[in-house]
């Protein structure tokens, strides 16, 4: 059975400089994003197109939201097929590429997750797990360019006391 989740929320330009759009550098990329019962989001452009490379830009907040999908559904599958995690931390890129008249996408992301296991029983399926928890995420299964996982599995270590 399927079921619908609806997502809502607010988004406003900050950036009017008192001329609107009147000029291409007129005019600030910020932005703010409200969501009920969430902190404030501040956002700009990527500091390539004219945005303040302090802020979010919604390329990050891809790459971001890909990551993050991963670990939760990675994390459950881990849960449900008796792996441990009790470490993940994920280095992920992505590449996206502009055309001359401006448009671009991206052509690929890629998630470096580093999973620390509780026993070395856990390594072969803390690493097959992967591909579960791909197929599983919402948000892979919503773009239209690859994303590639090059994980690397670690043991707890433990400390020896003698």
């Amino acid at each position: 059975m399927n079921r619908e989740h609806n997502y809502k929320l607010s988004l406003k330009w900050d950036g009017n400089k008192g001329q609107g759009t009147s000029d291409y550098k007129a005019y600030g990329r910020e932005y703010s994003v409200g969501i009920a019962e969430k902190e404030t989001l501040i956002g700009s452009a990527d500091p390539t197109f004219r945005g303040d490379k302090t802020k979010y830009n919604p390329e990050d907040m891809l790459v971001t939201a890909l990551s993050a999908c991963h670990l939760l559904s990675y994390l459950h599958v881990c849960t449900v097929g008796g792996v441990v995690v009790v470490d993940y931390v994920d280095n992920a890129t992505g590449l996206m590429v502009t055309k001359s008249d401006g448009s671009g996408h991206f052509v690929e992301v890629v998630l470096n997750p580093v999973v620390t296991v509780a026993d070395p029983s856990m390594v072969e399926r803390a690493m097959e797990f992967h591909k579960k928890a791909s197929e599983l995420c919402f948000i892979a299964n919503s773009v239209n360019f690859p994303v590639k996982h090059v994980p690397v599995v670690n043991v707890n270590a433990k400390p020896d006391i003698n």
